[in-house]
């Protein structure tokens, strides 16, 4: 495995200490993008997904090192013994070689399997699957990296950011897992991190984001999120607007029993219909109003 860089170590281990409570929105969106490939690689192998995970985290930078965007590389493995394709990286030494797939899933997939045919790891396995701690410490003993540090800023990474719970799954959405086995779209950009909401998919658009191009990248026609989002094909799409990859919901999801939508200023039906992923129509049919209902702030709003 590379060495981890002193200021992720920090970043990872030192500085969570003096911020306790605060999260990093790009670890959070990281884990939403690729949980499911940990929980598949999990059933499939009884690695427990927190710990692929963590060691996702530490050992890409969230994805964001060299070795993840060029060559979807998230658990730094060097290429001994490998005959795939390959990368050069300075880690110990300069231009080290290093394990390169083509796509995210491949990687995951080789580190579940670098694990289980390792010798010296075959230990880990007598452990419980729950066992996250016991994991982290293995891995350590057994030679995975050479930071002392290193089953500490694994737990770390666990217990922050609640990774514990994904090694009670049982299954994983498969859809979800595919979506996440690449790491850039066509044109080369970052792929937008998918997320589920009231039992749909949503994705958030970015600055020149259009509805064709978000179905080119996720395999569905532009012409059909369209639809599903009530908007025309052609609606030009803002940065930081909720598109939704399913039809929505004709109502909000059952924690909204009851708990109704206080409006605020700015915001329109459609809007709130967003937030809730709830269908327009629905919305307006709930609160017995007209689509030329012209909502003021103040007004509550059924949801569900």
């Amino acid at each position: 495995m590379k060495n981890i860089p002193l200021c992720l170590i920090l970043l990872l281990f030192v500085l969570p200490t003096r911020l306790a409570g605060q999260k990093n929105a790009t670890y959070e969106a990281y884990v939403e993008q690729y949980k499911d490939l940990a929980v598949q690689q999990m059933l499939k192998y009884r690695i427990p997904a927190s710990i692929t995970m963590a060691q996702a985290i530490l050992e890409s930078g969230a994805g964001r090192s060299d070795l993840a965007v060029k060559g979807n590389n998230h658990f730094g493995i060097k290429c001994h013994g490998w005959t795939g394709r390959t990368m050069h990286h300075d880690d110990d030494a300069s231009e080290e070689c290093f394990r390169a797939y083509s796509d995210a899933q491949q990687s995951f997939e080789d580190h579940s399997r670098f694990l289980v045919n390792g010798q010296r790891y075959k230990g880990l396995f007598s452990l419980s699957i729950m066992d996250y701690r016991g994991w982290a410490k293995g891995l350590k003993q057994a030679g995975y990296a050479t930071n002392p540090a290193y089953p500490e800023l694994l737990i770390r990474l666990i217990e922050t950011y609640n990774l514990s719970q994904l090694d009670g799954e049982t299954s994983y959405d498969k859809y979800m897992a595919s979506k996440a086995s690449k790491n850039r779209s066509a044109d080369g950009q970052p792929l937008h991190p998918i997320r589920l909401y009231n039992n749909n998919y949503y994705l958030i658009a970015r600055s020149g984001d259009t509805f064709d191009s978000i179905g080119r990248e996720v395999g569905i026609s532009g012409r059909k999120i369209a639809k599903r989002n009530e908007r025309p094909f052609d609606d030009p799409l803002s940065e930081g607007d909720i598109v939704y990859l399913k039809k929505k919901q004709k109502q909000a999801m059952d924690t909204f029993e009851g708990v109704p939508h206080t409006v605020k200023a700015g915001q329109s039906m459609y809007l709130i219909a967003q937030m809730y992923g709830v269908r327009l129509k629905n919305l307006y049919k709930m609160n017995g109003l007209k689509p030329d209902y012209q909502i003021q702030a103040g007004d509550r709003l059924r949801v569900r």
